[in-house]
C-alpha cells in the first residue's frame, strides 16, 4: 500500500463528533440505555466501543455493559490465514438474552467480518436484538448486511483502502483512504 495516495477523511475533532453522533443513534435505536450493550469487533471496534460507552455513560449516568469478539476462528477464509492465526480476546460482560446488543466496528467492506461476528455472537445465547454500528462505511458489500449507525460513508475503489487509526492503539485518532496511485 505505500504506493498509495493518502487523503484524509476524519481528523481527531471529526473523529470524535462522529462519535458522539454515533452514540445518540445507538441509545436512540435501542430504546434507552437498560438493556443496552456494546460488543466491538477486535481490534479497532474494542477501542471505538470503549469511547462510545464512555460518552453514553457522562451523558445518561449509566455505566455500559461492554466486550469484544475475536472473530478469527469465524472467518471464511480462515484456511488463507495460515497454519497459526493470532487469535486474541473474546469476552462478554455477562448474558446477551434479553439484551439489545450493538456490534461496533471500524469499516464496513465486504460484511464477512460481521457475518463471523454474528456466527460467533449468537453462539453466546440470543439477544432480543442485534444492532451494527461502524465508523466507515465503504461500499462493496458481498454480502447482505448493513449498518444500523454510520460515522460517515466514503466512496472507495475496490484497490483502495480505509486505514482507522485510533490513540490507544496507533498514537493518533484519524481516519484515511490509501487510494491505488495506479489507476
Amino acid at each position: 500500500m505505500s504506493s498509495g495516495v493518502r487523503e484524509s477523511l476524519l481528523n481527531a475533532r471529526d473523529l470524535e463528533r462522529a462519535l458522539h453522533d454515533m452514540s445518540h443513534a445507538i441509545v436512540d435505536l435501542a430504546g434507552g440505555t437498560d438493556r443496552l450493550m456494546l460488543v466491538g469487533i477486535q481490534r479497532r471496534g474494542v477501542e471505538l466501543a470503549e469511547r462510545i460507552a464512555h460518552i453514553i455513560g457522562a451523558e445518561h449516568g449509566v455505566q455500559v455493559p461492554r466486550g469484544a469478539l475475536d472473530i478469527t476462528m469465524y472467518r471464511d477464509d480462515l484456511r488463507s490465514v495460515g497454519p497459526r492465526p493470532l487469535v486474541g480476546e473474546t469476552r462478554l460482560p455477562g448474558e446477551i438474552e434479553g439484551h439489545c446488543v450493538f456490534i461496533v466496528d471500524d469499516v464496513l467492506y465486504t460484511g464477512r467480518t460481521i457475518r463471523a461476528a454474528l456466527n460467533e455472537l449468537t453462539d453466546f445465547g440470543r439477544p432480543d436484538r442485534i444492532g451494527l454500528a461502524v465508523l466507515v462505511d465503504r461500499g462493496g458489500r458481498e454480502l447482505p448486511i448493513q449498518a444500523d449507525v454510520v460515522g460517515t460513508t466514503v466512496d472507495v475503489q475496490r484497490n483502495d483502502h480505509v486505514d482507522v487509526m485510533v490513540r490507544e492503539v496507533d498514537g493518533r485518532d484519524a481516519v484515511e483512504v490509501v487510494r491505488e496511485a495506479n489507476r
